[in-house]
């Protein structure tokens, strides 16, 4: 590869980048493409049309791409730029992210004199809120979380963080952080530098990304976070450009390593603490955090799910983007009524559309009760279609959420029986249909007629935070009361895990 500077033109705009770029790399910091297998070329969701000076393609990029190749498309995350060249991809950035939710009655105390943000940095997606000192809602934006360039989920990222990256990744997120920063200020009509507060949520490994604190002791056993948070820093020290330097950043507390603050500001936004009966509340993620509020006490559990259900791991998987099927139902006839975001011509299926798949494969008998499919796939929508592996990364995802519900209530001496009411927090339960969560076991079906839908709660919860300055050291004091279940080697959701494989 030669040396020097060059002009990679994407999606209409040009980058003057060093000879030998990764297209995948800038891509996916651009907000054009994910990288979801952290660009090992495994996943092969990166693709794009690429001409000009490339470096060629290699058997497996070709058999990753099949007949997508001889379109001149490439799999970006194994391109490099030698000379100019052109990259063509479908954008993500009218991806549908959930940014509503209410704020429950609150003291308004907050913690600035003019203008307020705050923010939940969530593995797949960043929300931010701008507020007036008297506690006016000016203006909220969403955006992808840029990270996704080393990986879909958290484990990924904290190699790439442990390999030497550690900057890279928390420079994305600050960045994105400015980037909102200002954009809020300026559909408020105002300046980011008369910003003079702002609140943090995400989840534990998040929150050590962005303030670049070591993850190691997060990869392994006994998986013990160096930071519990619950802190103020000013945001020269994140990094957060679009902020006053001196701005002082409340980075909401966690509960522990897989605990994180999101669910905590969750907690808190629902006032899921101060409420009678019992209740659970789950936010169905990639870590599928879990909480249960029994007889005074709050007791917490978190599962690896991981990301099928935000598209990653699935074939023709996407996020909640336009061309994504949303919906799925069974016809008379065997086939399938789908609904696509935004009403064109189907182009892959996300989260929800997994969920209602799944239950209309039920109906059809597409799978047996055991997921198993006679045919190696099923045909959606053409050119849609799920298949056999497609269903087993759904199953395994969906009997962790599952099982931690069910083995939270064990630990309490509990059924499902005795449970009021099921909150959902976050994007994905924003958009999902309960009954066929029920139906496939993504939750105990005994409790679809119990789900209350927050929407994005964490964020919210740092919103609360934010205009209520006191709610701090009261949820610092939560976090300090919350019992962990672990689940590694726990022999009933191992007994659960398993039975909920089946449909």
């Amino acid at each position: 590869m030669s040396d020097g500077m060059i002009t990679v033109t994407l999606n209409g705009k040009e980058y003057k980048v060093e000879s030998g770029t990764c297209l995948g790399q800038l891509a996916a910091h651009e907000g054009a493409t994910a990288m979801i297998c952290g660009g090992h070329g495994k996943c092969g969701k990166c693709f794009g049309i690429v001409t000009g000076a490339v470096s060629a393609a290699t058997g497996h990029e070709k058999l990753m791409l099949g007949e997508k190749f001889k379109n001149g498309v490439r799999l970006l995350c194994r391109t490099y730029a030698e000379g100019d060249c052109t990259v063509t991809t479908g954008s993500v950035d009218a991806a549908q992210i959930r940014e509503d939710g209410d704020l429950p009655a609150h003291e308004h105390r907050p913690c600035f004199s003019g203008y307020g943000v705050a923010a939940d940095v969530g593995t797949t997606t960043v929300a931010a809120r701008l507020y007036r000192a008297d506690g006016t809602l000016l203006s909220s934006k969403t955006a992808l979380n840029p990270q996704r360039a080393f990986g879909a989920d958290v484990i990924s990222r904290m190699e790439a963080a442990l390999s030497g990256r550690a900057g890279e990744l928390s420079a994305l997120i600050t960045g994105a952080l400015s980037d909102l920063t200002a954009e809020l200020a300026r559909d408020a009509g105002i300046t980011s530098g008369e910003i003079d507060g702002a609140v943090i949520t995400g989840n534990t490994v998040m929150l050590h990304l962005l303030t670049r604190t070591d993850p190691e002791p997060l990869t392994h056993a006994p998986f013990e976070a160096k930071r519990l948070f619950g802190e103020t820093v000013a945001a020269k020290e994140l990094g957060i450009e679009a902020l006053p330097e001196n701005t002082p950043v409340y980075l909401s507390p966690c509960v522990s390593a897989f605990i994180g603050a999101d669910t905590v500001t969750a907690i808190a936004s629902s006032e899921f603490d101060k409420g009678e009966g019992v209740a659970v509340l789950t936010d169905i993620g990639t870590n599928g955090e879990t909480v249960l509020r029994y007889e005074g006490g709050i007791l917490a559990c978190s599962t690896a799910a991981g990301p099928a259900f935000e598209g990653a791991g699935i074939e023709m998987g996407m996020g909640g983007l336009p061309g994504a099927i949303d919906r799925v139902a069974a016809k008379p006839d065997g086939s399938y009524d789908v609904s696509v975001i935004g009403g064109g011509k189907p182009a892959g299926i996300c989260g929800s559309g997994i969920v209602d798949a799944l239950a209309a494969f039920t109906d059809t008998g597409a799978i047996d009760e055991t997921g198993y499919m006679e045919n190696d796939h099923v045909t959606l929508a053409r050119p849609v279609f799920l298949t056999q592996k497609d269903v087993r990364a759904a199953q395994l995802a969906k009997s962790a959420i599952h099982a931690g519900i069910r083995t939270l209530l064990h630990a309490a001496g509990i059924g499902c029986g005795a449970v009021d009411k099921l909150y959902i927090a976050g994007g994905f339960g924003s958009y999902l249909d309960v009954n066929n969560a029920g139906k496939i076991g993504l939750i105990p079906p005994e409790l679809a007629p119990k789900v209350v839908v927050l929407g994005n709660a964490a964020l919210s919860g740092a919103s609360l935070l934010l205009l209520c300055e006191p709610k701090r050291k009261e949820y610092e004091a939560v976090c300090r009361k919350i019992r962990l279940v672990e689940l590694a080697g726990n022999p009933v959701f191992v007994r659960e895990y398993t039975e909920r494989m089946t449909f």
